[in-house]
């Protein structure tokens, strides 16, 4: 119970007539295109699963931040919930 050649022939005709053989051609490129990026991309994913991008590191020593002092008793607090 499948799509038998008499219904694509007849699908296609419907088609052509509604779109046209101009239109009906952009579609088929545009779709063509599509597909082409859309392989192009999962290759170059594949790819990069296969080969990892390397991380550079750096021989610098981190960031050094001064300790904020904790004397002033209530000036500035973090905890609005006191």
């Amino acid at each position: 119970m499948g799509i038998g050649m008499r219904e694509l022939l007849i699908i296609l005709l419907v088609v052509l007539l509604v779109f046209g053989a101009k239109k009906l051609r952009t579609i088929g490129s545009d779709l063509g295109a599509a597909v082409k990026g859309f392989k192009k991309s999962m290759n170059e994913g594949e790819s990069e699963e296969a080969n990892p991008p390397r991380q550079i590191r750096s021989d610098a020593p981190d960031a050094e931040f001064a300790e904020s002092s904790k004397s002033g008793a209530g000036e500035h607090r973090t905890d609005r919930s006191a």
